[in-house]
């Protein structure tokens, strides 16, 4: 008798393991957690660029360098959004897009970036992966071709976050990356830029006049990157920044571009975000990580986390510029404290936004 109720007992334990299968009760728990992906959920996905923030007025922009403006920042925008409606990742869809911008003469980065006090031409950038917070970044090269592939060569070929002058080169060199000789990076507007300020310089020399460091840059100067930030079919966020940095920049000045937290961060848990604007002060408000953790820790929206830093905290700072960001939703920002922002956006209905000056 004790045998068959023994037996009565397994038998009624093991169906209850059944009914409570832990399996089935962790699946439950995933389903009802807010940051689980669903099939329903599988078709969000967005995708924001910007080409630099600064003085950008109507007045100073003629009507076919307005067009070839846009043209290329709607060949941007489509190039990372067809990758993402294609199920790609978030990290491919920025290297992407920021590549098409890289390649332009008409932004600040790769081809047309400016040039140094000294004629020469050095380059920084940086991506970062939401879903593992691993991060690439590379600053002060002068031969890599796509300065946002180094970065992510760097994020996932090597035990490091930055490199930067020599050794980054000798790592892209290893990596297969393309190397072109410095003279692709000539364009004749950015000389004629660093000449212009040059010759002011010497004017106000030569009238005995003290030069401040602000004196060193012109307004436009100091403003000019591209970056991306993208939210794929998967969940995942990336963000990626690739910049010149200033004209007329000494001493191996290294802006906000190649800083993570301060150019770029992203975090599954909140959201992706690129700068642009003058460097030293995004470094200073570690402006890109300031959101995320407005957001974090405070609770506020990716809007309201984005207006606070760069018009209030930024402001107060002294600093210009503007940021790019998406969170977890696919919600977009493009909040810049500047008379224009080169900007795209593009969601997973496919609408389309194109924007240059202050609206």
């Amino acid at each position: 008798m004790k045998k068959v109720y023994f037996l009565l007992v397994l038998l009624s334990i093991a169906l209850g393991c059944k009914k409570n299968d832990p399996a089935s009760s962790i699946q439950e728990i995933i389903k009802t957690d807010e940051n689980y992906n669903s099939n329903e959920d599988s078709s969000r996905f967005s995708i924001v660029i910007h080409g630099g923030a600064g003085t950008i007025l109507k007045a100073h922009m003629t009507p076919e360098l307005e067009a070839a403006y846009r043209q290329k920042l709607e060949e941007a925008i489509r190039t990372g959004h067809s990758i993402l409606k294609g199920g790609g990742s978030s990290l491919d869809a920025v290297q992407k897009a920021i590549n098409i911008l890289e390649d332009a003469p008409l932004f600040n980065a790769g081809k047309g970036a400016v040039f140094t006090s000294e004629g020469t031409n050095e380059h920084d950038a940086s991506i970062m992966d939401g879903r593992t917070l691993n991060a690439g970044a590379s600053a002060g090269t002068s031969s890599v071709k796509n300065p946002i592939n180094l970065a992510r060569a760097i994020m996932e070929a090597s035990p490091h976050v930055m490199l930067s002058g020599k050794g980054a080169e000798q790592f892209a060199k290893e990596q297969g990356l393309e190397i072109v000789d410095p003279g692709y990076f000539y364009t004749e507007n950015r000389f004629k830029s660093l000449q212009k300020i040059k010759e002011n310089e010497q004017s106000e020399l030569d009238h005995n006049k003290k030069i401040s460091q602000n004196d060193h840059y012109s307004q436009d100067s100091k403003f000019g990157t591209v970056g991306c930030v993208a939210l794929d079919r998967h969940g995942n966020l990336a963000s990626g920044t690739s910049t010149g940095g200033m004209t007329n920049k000494r001493w191996g000045r290294i802006g906000d571009s190649p800083i993570i937290g301060a150019g770029t961060y992203s975090n599954n848990n909140t959201c992706a975000v690129s700068s642009t604007g003058w460097g030293e002060f995004f470094i200073r408000g570690v402006v890109a990580y300031d959101i995320s953790a407005l957001m974090e820790y405070k609770g506020l929206t990716l809007a309201e986390a984005a207006r606070e830093v760069v018009q209030n905290k930024l402001n107060a700072m002294g600093g210009s510029g503007g940021i790019i960001a998406i969170d977890r939703q696919g919600h977009m920002v493009m909040e810049f404290n500047t008379p224009g922002m080169f900007r795209a956006s593009m969601n997973n209905k496919e609408e389309l936004y194109i924007g240059i000056y202050e609206e």
